[in-house]
């Protein structure tokens, strides 16, 4: 029996509560007591909850896209294989020929994990399903997942399975190098694509050279295009191991093109058209370790940033500074990527599963930026990004591609050339297919009729191009006088309009002082590159660095074939500004102003 009066507790003749407030008061200390044993359970859970990790997620599942989750693929029945292997296609498809399949996740994107047996039964299954499709599969890493009751080590892995569509010779993705001049970029790519480690003076860099000037000076001043191949097992193919560009393309099953362009200031434009024609898929900024941020970096990063061009960053050099060194110079590049002009996300990849969780992050978030140390001498760190390089996947799906093969044929012209017994041949990129062509706007604004005779991807033949892919094309006896770069060859069912004036809503990045009308500047639109006079800012009498407006444009040499929503940059000397064409005047206005041209050059 409990003593009430030494707990403190009020007497029952002498209750507060009045009658009846004795029995609860003798129930008080047995509550009290539940509390408490309460309290102590939640302590001790609280303690072992702390212990333990909390349960590791991944995004949910997308129905759409190229990443399938699985929990487990054990003994699945006929049916059920069957079902698999349809579901593989789909994801396939999505992801123009690549999967990646992560084993041991639900589809809300817990990872569960499996046993060592399951796992290899597993993994035999999906091989099975890849094979019945003609894929082959890479194992990409396992995690351990430990955060069960019982403490038993369970296991997840992640797959890449790759398949070549059966419209296409391989998988093609473009990449632009970018960077200050002597920041190591054409050594890089020499080391990447031949094989060989540099010798620490250029020696890797001699086989992209164009110009004897470039090998005297070592400094690239025009446009050259690499190849870097990937066989269905992930494998590297290049020149180390193939002799020509063709055993490279029949070898590889996914295909890196490197378009390597000039870091020096002097060759701005060529660094300019090289990014708004040749439309890369990536941007790979190249910063030396031992001088930084230097020269052209922030404009070449910039430069991608307004083309809304996914960049990711390779310090080089490593070899030639300590260290502290190169962690100063990331620390740099983290200041900047995070800045409100930018704001990056930067993730510094340091061994391969940081290397794969950048390849998928880097599509899937605007913001993401990989950055890689490496060096082009020793070798160091080089694995990480030809790692990155075969995961990237690409960045269009299959439902933006069957969009554009249904629209008419449109080819950008990018080059020309006079090859001996082939005759006038162009190169440039491919929006839309088709077969016949008219090629122009000319000088009068005339389109001409052609005939393509062969055409050659990556230096070798192929018979059909797909929307997005870069190839030159033989176009035999046509006079190679007639042609110029800006030029586009479209399908005659078109109708194709050209315009010497249009309309543009545009971001003034910089001007010393005020950008107003009668101001020249040179219009970089998609392969179009010209001088063009401002001829009025709609609502405003001026602009200032930093403000927008609807400019209206006019071109002062000849007409010009552009699309409406295209991306607009243009430049003079510090001027610079971004934008998109929003109107194309019409041809009568377009035809008064160009006789109004031709009256002016007659009188000049």
């Amino acid at each position: 029996m409990v003593d009430l009066s030494q707990s403190g507790a009020v007497s029952p003749g002498h209750s507060r509560h009045g009658p009846g407030s004795g029995n609860n008061a003798k129930k008080t200390p047995k509550k009290s007591r539940t509390r408490r044993g309460k309290r102590g359970r939640r302590r001790r859970n609280k303690k072992n909850n702390k212990n333990r990790p909390p349960p590791p997620y991944l995004p949910p599942e997308a129905e759409e896209g190229n990443i399938e989750y699985k929990l487990k693929l054990v003994n699945p029945t006929q049916y059920r294989f069957e079902h698999l292997a349809t579901q593989l296609k789909w994801r396939l498809q999505e992801g123009r020929g690549e999967a990646v399949y992560q084993i041991g996740v639900e589809d809300n994107g817990l990872l569960v994990g499996l046993t060592e047996a399951d796992m290899r039964a597993s993994l035999k299954t999906l091989k099975r399903m890849a094979e019945k499709v003609g894929a082959d599969i890479t194992l990409l890493r396992e995690r351990e997942v430990e955060y069960d009751l019982d403490r038993n080590t369970r296991k997840i892995a992640e797959v890449l399975v790759r398949k070549v569509p059966d419209d296409q010779q391989f998988l093609d993705l473009r990449v632009a190098v970018l960077g200050n001049v002597d920041s190591g970029k054409s050594t890089l790519l020499g080391v990447l694509t031949q094989g060989e480690l540099d010798n620490g003076r250029g020696r890797a860099r001699l086989n992209l050279f164009r110009h004897l000037h470039e090998i005297q000076s070592g400094r690239t001043s025009s446009i050259s295009f690499e190849i870097l191949g990937f066989n269905s097992k992930g494998e590297v193919v290049n020149y180390s191991e193939s002799r020509t560009a063709e055993e490279i393309c029949e070898s590889s099953s996914k295909m890196i093109t490197f378009i390597d362009l000039a870091g020096h200031h002097k060759y701005l434009k060529t660094t300019i058209f090289g990014l708004t024609s040749y439309c890369p898929d990536f941007a790979m900024l190249v910063v030396s370790a031992n001088t930084g941020i230097a020269g052209t970096t922030r404009e070449h990063l910039g430069l991608a940033m307004a083309l809304k061009v996914p960049i990711f960053i390779v310090v080089s050099k490593v070899d030639l500074c300590s260290r502290g060194t190169v962690e100063r110079t990331v620390r740099q590049l983290e200041r900047v990527l995070k800045q409100p002009g930018c704001n990056k996300v930067p993730m510094v990849v340091s061994n391969p599963d940081d290397a794969v969780t950048a390849a998928q992050q880097f599509t899937q978030s605007a913001c993401i930026t990989p950055i890689f140390t490496l060096s082009s001498v020793s070798g160091e760190s080089l694995d990480l990004l030809k790692v990155f390089l075969n995961i990237l996947p690409p960045l269009s799906n299959s439902k933006e591609q069957e969009e554009l093969m249904q629209q008419l044929t449109e080819f950008q012209v990018d080059e020309i050339y006079s090859v001996p017994e082939v005759g006038t041949v162009v190169g440039g990129t491919l929006y839309r297919e088709g077969e016949r062509l008219v090629v122009g706007p000319t000088d009068d604004g005339r389109f001409l009729r052609l005939k393509v005779g062969s055409i050659q991807r990556n230096r070798s033949a192929c018979r059909v191009l797909r929307a997005g892919q870069a190839a030159t094309l033989a176009l035999g006896s046509f006079d190679r006088s007639l042609l110029r770069k800006g030029m586009v060859m479209v399908s005659p069912k078109m109708n194709p309009t050209i315009c010497c004036q249009f309309e543009a809503a545009i971001v003034l990045l910089f001007h010393a002082k005020t950008f107003r009308r009668g101001s020249q500047v040179t219009v970089h639109v998609g392969n179009v590159r010209q001088t063009a006079i401002v001829e009025c800012l709609h609502g405003k009498d001026e602009l200032r660095t930093g403000e927008r407006a609807v400019v209206r444009f006019r071109f002062i040499k000849h007409p010009e074939y552009l699309r409406l929503g295209a991306k607009l940059l243009f430049r003079e000397g510090v001027t610079k500004g971004i934008g998109h064409v929003s109107r194309l005047l019409p041809p009568s206005q377009n035809h008064y102003q160009n006789q109004s041209h031709d009256q002016n050059l007659q009188e000049l």
